[in-house]
């Protein structure tokens, strides 16, 4: 055969060596949320691009069959080349080596490169002779299929779980953030948005010895007081004692009965309907009870009976789209920085926040939720201040504390890493 008409053909098997690996890995890495925003928005294309990832079975085999056709018959006529052009006894090892490299760079390596660029645009490109080549080699396809079932029932080989987990949707919500996709708020939005069903009410609750409550029998002065001094605009009144809450009045109520002469001084009359919760109910259901009831305020109780503390809407509702300020609200930072590894951190942050704050990974649920009580926790009593304990890559001095809790530690860093300064986390505090 004439060498120039060899030639013409191995350059011809090699582009197609360079296509089937190329539509391998555009097929295998394109995005199956981007094709489907695609067929959605009503682009044909896609849905067949879909129709065949949904079928990847018999598309790898089409792939395989034709790679490996074009491969062996590139080889073989290039074999014939090099045994015109240099004889049989070198011919062939030229051939390999001269063949071994072509298909390498420019079958495989290359083709294979460019198409991870740009998955989803090659696939669309050649989804026509992709479907042609699956329907012509159906039934060879359909043998290799047959052979596969049977070796998987042979092996037990179990299909894999295609579900994803909320960490792998963490995971591809960083991946989305530190690509440049998706702006700090949009990832934080996300995050807080799938961990938002692992949330119990305990973590996010005002606990008992903070709540602010009014009796039953407190004068109308007093109360007018309380609501000027805390700023807030309800509050659980109790019977008796604070493990009996009874209801919560509202502050437009107070000041409706406050300042209109004829109506009733009774407070109770006005005093709106709570609803009682437990520490371990998760606020994804709390929220939807809170809704059904058509109220903003939630009792929570312990295992007693008595009040362990509250929960508002608002509370919930911060657990995904993170605090929110009105113009009465003070903000209270939890960690001031002392230097690049020292760092003052109050005893009323919670402590998974601080272990995120600092980059500390830790496997342990702890049965508390705050820092002092990690702290007591830690130190196995009510520390003074001057005690001190390692954790991790952390030494923990307590600065202040009372004979109750512990108010504010010092955490020096042994090996802070290098990474920009953060904003220190903010709470609101009416």
């Amino acid at each position: 055969m004439d060498s120039n008409i060899l030639i013409i053909a191995l350059v011809i098997l090699v582009c197609l060596s360079a296509f089937f690996s190329s539509t391998e890995t555009a097929f295998s890495s394109a995005n199956k949320i981007k094709l489907k925003n695609l067929a959605n928005n009503g682009n044909k294309k896609a849905e067949r691009v879909m129709k065949i990832v949904d079928n990847y079975s018999s598309f790898l085999s089409t792939i395989l069959i034709g790679n490996n056709i074009v491969n062996i018959t590139a080889s073989s006529l290039a074999t014939a080349l090099f045994i015109n052009l240099f004889g049989q006894e070198v011919g062939v090892t030229y051939s390999t080596v001269v063949m071994t490299i072509v298909i390498l760079i420019f079958g495989e390596i290359t083709p294979k490169a460019m198409a991870k660029e740009r998955p989803e645009g090659f696939a669309l490109a050649v989804v026509g002779v992709i479907s042609v080549l699956m329907v012509i080699l159906k039934p060879i396809n359909f043998i290799f299929d047959s052979f596969k079932n049977l070796i998987v029932k042979i092996f037990k080989v179990e299909k894999a779980d295609e579900t994803y987990s909320s960490e792998e949707f963490i995971t591809i919500v960083e991946e989305a953030h530190s690509e440049g996709d998706m702006d700090d708020h949009e990832a934080d939005l996300l995050t807080n948005a799938i961990e938002f069903n692992d949330v119990d009410v305990k973590d996010i609750m005002v606990p008992r010895v903070d709540v602010v409550a009014i009796a039953i029998d407190t004068p109308l002065d007093e109360i007018g007081k309380i609501y000027r001094e805390s700023g807030y605009s309800r509050l659980p009144v109790y019977k008796d004692s604070i493990d009996n809450i009874i209801g919560f009045l509202h502050e437009k109520d107070f000041y409706y009965i406050y300042y209109n002469k004829d109506a009733s001084k009774d407070i109770s009359k006005q005093l709106k309907k709570v609803i009682y919760t437990t520490p371990y109910i998760k606020i994804s259901s709390l929220l939807r009870q809170l809704q059904t009831e058509k109220t903003h305020f939630a009792i929570v109780i312990d295992e007693y009976g008595g009040t362990f503390g509250i929960v508002t809407m608002e509370d919930i509702l911060e657990e995904l789209v993170g605090e929110i300020y009105d113009e009465h609200d003070e903000v209270e930072e939890y960690y001031k920085k002392i230097d690049d590894s020292t760092y003052l951190v109050k005893g009323d942050e919670d402590i998974d926040d601080m272990f995120k704050y600092f980059d500390i990974k830790v496997d342990d649920d702890f049965e508390f939720v705050s820092v002092s009580g990690w702290v007591i926790d830690t130190c196995d009593k009510i520390p003074v201040k001057g005690d001190s304990f390692d954790f991790k890559h952390m030494h923990v001095t307590v600065m202040d504390a009372d004979e109750k809790k512990v108010n504010v530690i010092k955490v020096e860093l042994s090996d802070p890493k290098d990474k920009e300064e953060k904003k220190p986390k903010e709470k609101n505090e009416r």
